[in-house]
């Protein structure tokens, strides 16, 4: 038997059980992982509560673990018993002692890369290699500005910045956030909780604003996150922290400056085995020359996952949050 968390109805962190259930045998193209570590990330708040439908209920949760391949199905040829791996693009499930998924969606992991360290790094790293190499690839001298700097994606944001050249200004809630982000590499902060975004970053900027804004917050900062982009800049809009953003209208980025929007996923961009790997490589590698450093702040037992994502939604994280199963 093995051990996994799962929801019978959307709701808050108490929806989630822990249960056992028969170890699966993967089919044909799936591989079965057993967990060494499981990732936390703000979009599996979203399954959970209904932002995000899963396929079915009951349902697993999670996307995002590495540990040791146990077995794999009919045609894997590209994975074998005993590899190390690490996935962060699902499905969903990886809240469990075991998980099968497809061998697409498994890089290999190299030794030199820590469980610990690939489950608190892929989606997380994978979501900014995509932001800062592809959605916009950021030049040396850039100016830009980041939403929730100091949380997972953006402890990571502000070193892959940095090593870039890029002077990345980072919104944070508090003192303690702003100080942490400076420490990572922003080369500004602003806190949200007392300052006027909007009037800083113009003030930071000369007026200029900047040509690209990551905005995960959603709703509550999309107005705002507007009012930051230079003309013909770029609002990359790639969480709903705050809520969904709803009721756009496109007349508002004529009026704004001709700006363009996109909405990008990780899954959009790591669509082919190939490509996902390669999106891997590049953060192991940063992560191999000390570029950039993956800091776990916290660690739960997986029983105690409704504790994580209450702890999550509340803000009161830094760094990477990780499951133990």
């Amino acid at each position: 038997m093995s051990q996994r968390i799962q929801f019978r109805q959307h709701g808050g962190p108490e929806v989630l059980e822990l249960i056992d259930v028969p170890v699966a045998e993967p089919g044909p193209g799936e591989v079965r992982v057993r967990n060494h570590a499981i990732g936390l990330n703000f979009i599996d708040t979203y399954f959970r509560s209904g932002l995000y439908a899963p396929p079915s209920l009951p349902s697993g949760l999670g996307n995002e673990g590495a540990g040791v391949v146990e077995a794999v199905g009919e045609g894997v040829s590209t994975f074998q018993p005993g590899d190390r791996v690490a996935y962060g693009t699902g499905p969903l499930g990886a809240y469990a002692e075991h998980h099968v998924l497809p061998a697409g969606n498994l890089v290999k992991l190299p030794d030199s890369i820590s469980f610990e360290e690939a489950a608190a790094a892929m989606l997380k790293g994978l979501t900014c290699q995509y932001l800062l190499r592809q959605t916009h690839p950021l030049q040396a001298g850039d100016t830009v500005l980041f939403h929730a700097a100091a949380g997972g994606v953006g402890s990571i944001a502000c070193q892959w910045a940095k090593a870039l050249g890029v002077r990345l200004i980072g919104v944070v809630g508090s003192a303690e956030k702003a100080e942490r982000a400076r420490a990572l590499g922003a080369w500004a902060t602003i806190d949200r909780s007392r300052e006027d975004v909007v009037q800083r970053v113009l003030e930071l900027t000369d007026g200029r604003k900047c040509p690209v804004v990551y905005d995960s917050v959603g709703k509550d900062t999309w107005e705002i996150s507007l009012d930051c982009v230079a003309p013909r800049g770029l609002l990359v809009s790639f969480g709903n922290a705050s809520g969904a953003v709803t009721g756009v209208n496109l007349g508002v980025l004529a009026q704004k400056g001709s700006l363009f929007v996109t909405r990008p996923t990780v899954a959009g961009y790591a669509d082919t085995p190939e490509r996902l790997q390669a999106m891997a490589d590049e953060l192991f590698a940063m992560i191999d020359s000390g570029r950039i450093h993956i800091e776990t702040g916290q660690r739960y037992p997986l029983r105690d996952a409704a504790e994580a994502q209450r702890r999550l939604a509340a803000r009161e994280t830094t760094g990477s949050t990780i499951l133990l199963p």
